[in-house]
């Protein structure tokens, strides 16, 4: 089949760079979908993106549709023919619809009743004609965080787009947005060069766009920067930490990268740390400079859209911006000091946390409240309960300062910093940092007991609270990031090991609240709705350990109120599920557990035991409850004890009829394999696991 090359690019007005990942991942996944659908074969595909222009190449593209075989349903044999076996007029009509001879239909059964069937081929189309509805139905689809319109026009897009690319081939294809036509001509570099440029064919738009300063291949991009700037941190004495963040940020916001060095004042450098970089990374999409041993340095990389030509000049632009930030740093720094960090928190009344949930400082009071009773609970040594409740007191302080206000991302970070200042001991300082974390997936837990107290109080205190005026996130809606605070709570609770009750905690986080904020929705409904929310956030988690599905809804399904208690068994019973002697306890439990149904709530009678095999599988059953009793959490015990009872169970199953008339005996037996099925309760429901 003969085949041609097609390019789609979208000219537009500068689209932030946070949009262009999540874009070209939709169009290449429109692209894949339209053409399958459209039955039109093609050897590969590939997205580009710069700032400028979205775009999309299909080599090998099939130049015609693959034809259709199109089956119809039409009557049954029966209604389909007379008693002379001549055609009825539903046949006939059916035959007409659908420009086939009755003779030449075929006979299928459905269900036991033989149809007729039409068979009849669609021819496929010229590509040509197939593409235009295809690549406006592609640009049509693409969604963006914030959409815009422009002119008179109704069609909403990322930005206004300028100008439109549709070939197929050496064929221009009919193609109009909001006036703007499609063609064959393209734009380079937006300063470096001002000639458009006409293309013959598809296979010549990346060599004619880097000639004009734009290299559109963003994998290819990406690499060039990383490289260059690998290169001249080496250069310079220094190297540089990956962050793929921000290298992928600064790959969407340049065309054509070059990588240059700027000079930090030295008298800058004896700001903490995260005031030097916070503004580089943060505001000015700098990569700091560190040498060897990690140590920060008076330089920094950045990357200019555009050639090595008068870079002496943009070095100089972008150190006299740097340089205003850290003045601002600095100053900011200074003047927080005057006044000691627990002078802030009385600051913290006029600050709202939520409408509905009143100030930051009535939080601070909350989270107080919460950390003392969560030493309690977790049964923390004294001293730890003291240092974590100063830090839950502290927590919030810096939110206040000069610092934090201008760079909201250094909050936790400047309150370790001027807490050890004000003279605070370490761990309290340290907790202050820790009670954000994790902040994100993959980020490091709280090291410290006084950090891991504060940090559950700040979570739960949100969730609890948000859930509490009926803020629960559905969808993709998550405003307020619970699931991620939930599911940093669940990994301090299981990485930490720590025996949390999820029901005590936001029981007591609830009545914090009660006591000062009018809540319009009650404990019950609040519980139900929490649980069900940490479930999902376990499910998730555990699916993240690559932990088999049916071994996570075995575990959860037998209770979720200890996450750790939760990881602990997930673990053993994913690790058992591997050892042969998992066929010996899932056969145990389910032909016990299977029966047992069918008992009413008959308590086990231990004189009701006529038949040998009775009395020994009881005593294996009285045995093994006592070995799991002691095992205290040694779930791989437990399940180990649990297998062992495959014997005395054939044993009782070969020998005793277990639905025998006498209803005390029966009822006594049944009791018995209830007794089997309970050694499991709160460690695993097997009826989960999926042979």
């Amino acid at each position: 089949m003969k085949q041609s090359d097609l390019l789609l690019e979208i000219g537009v007005e500068e689209i932030p760079a946070k949009f262009m990942p999540a874009t070209l991942k939709q169009l290449k996944g429109l692209a894949v979908e339209g053409l399958q659908e459209a039955r039109l074969s093609y050897q590969e595909l590939h997205v580009y993106g710069t700032p400028r222009r979205i775009a999309i190449k299909v080599k090998g593209l099939a130049t015609l549709q693959q034809d259709l075989q199109v089956e119809a349903k039409g009557p049954s044999v029966k209604v389909a023919y007379d008693q002379e076996g001549q055609p009825t007029k539903a046949l006939l009509g059916f035959a007409r619809s659908q420009s086939v001879e009755p003779a030449n239909m075929i006979s299928k059964e459905i269900n036991g009743v033989p149809y007729l069937f039409a068979l009849r081929t669609e021819k496929g189309q010229l590509a040509i004609e197939v593409l235009p509805g295809l690549l406006k139905d592609w640009i049509g689809k693409l969604s963006f965080p914030k959409p815009m319109r422009w002119g008179w026009g109704e069609m909403r897009f990322a930005r206004p787009i300028r100008w439109l690319v549709a070939l197929y081939g050496e064929s221009v294809l009919p193609l109009e947005l909001e006036g703007v036509q499609a063609g064959r001509r393209t734009y380079g570099h937006r300063f470096l060069a001002e000639e458009p440029i006409d293309l013959a064919h598809p296979e010549e738009y990346e060599a004619k766009l880097e000639s004009a300063y734009v290299i559109a291949d963003p994998d290819k991009r990406r690499q060039e920067i990383w490289q260059q700037i690998q290169e001249l941190a080496v250069s310079e004495g220094g190297q540089v930490a990956e962050d793929k963040d921000l290298l992928e940020e600064i790959n969407y916001l340049v065309e054509y990268p070059t990588a240059l060095c700027g000079r930090i004042d030295e008298k800058y450098m004896q700001l903490p740390e995260a005031v030097l970089i916070t503004p580089m990374k943060e505001h000015q999409r700098y990569f700091p400079v560190i040498s060897a041993e990690g140590r920060l340095l008076p330089k920094f990389i950045t990357v200019r859209n555009g050639t090595t030509e008068h870079l002496e000049i943009v070095q100089a632009g972008n150190e006299k911006v740097l340089r205003a930030r850290l003045a601002d740093g600095a100053f900011f720094y200074e003047e927080d000091q005057k006044v000691p960090l627990d002078k802030q928190v009385k600051r913290l009344e006029k600050i709202v946390f939520h409408e509905k949930l009143g100030t930051v400082y009535e939080r601070v009071e909350r989270e107080k409240a919460l950390t003392t009773w969560l030493a309690q609970h977790l049964e923390v040594e004294q001293s730890i309960a003291q240092r974590a409740y100063r830090a839950a007191e502290l927590a919030k302080a810096d939110l206040v300062t000069l610092m934090v206000y201008e760079f909201p991302e250094l909050q936790g970070l400047m309150g370790e910093k001027y807490a050890l200042l004000s003279g605070e001991a370490e761990q309290v300082a340290q907790a202050i940092r820790e009670h954000y974390l994790p902040r994100y997936a993959g980020d490091t837990l709280p090291e410290t007991m006084e950090g891991t107290l504060v940090a559950i109080a700040d979570k739960v205190d949100a969730i609890v609270g948000s859930f509490a005026i009926g803020i629960i996130p559905t969808g993709s809606q998550d405003p307020y990031a619970l699931r991620r605070q939930a599911q940093a709570l669940c990994l301090i609770a299981m990485k930490k090991d720590l025996s949390l009750s999820l029901s005590e905690l936001f029981k007591k986080s609830y009545e914090l609240y009660s006591e000062k904020v009018e809540l319009s929705r009650n404990v019950p409904e609040v519980l139900a709705d929490l649980l069900d929310f940490f479930y999902q956030r376990l499910r998730f988690l555990l699916s993240e350990e690559a932990i088999r599905y049916d071994v996570i809804d075995a575990v959860l399904e037998a209770g979720i109120d200890k996450p750790n208690e939760v990881y602990k068994r997930a673990k053993a019973l994913a690790e058992f599920r591997e050892e042969e002697a998992f066929s010996a306890l899932l056969t145990t439990y389910t032909r016990a557990a299977n029966l047992a149904k069918k008992g009413g709530q008959k308590e086990l009678s231990k004189e009701l035991l006529q038949e040998p095999v009775e009395k020994t599988l009881y005593e294996a059953i009285m045995k093994a409850q006592g070995e799991i009793d002691s095992a205290q959490g040694d779930y791989a015990l437990a399940l180990r004890v649990m297998a062992q009872l495959q014997e005395p169970l054939d044993a009782f199953f070969d020998q005793i009829m277990v639905m025998v008339e006498n209803e005390q005996i029966r009822e006594n037996r049944l009791a018995l394999l209830k007794a089997v099925d309970a050694l499991m309760d709160g460690i695993a429901d097997l009826n989960k696991i999926v042979n």
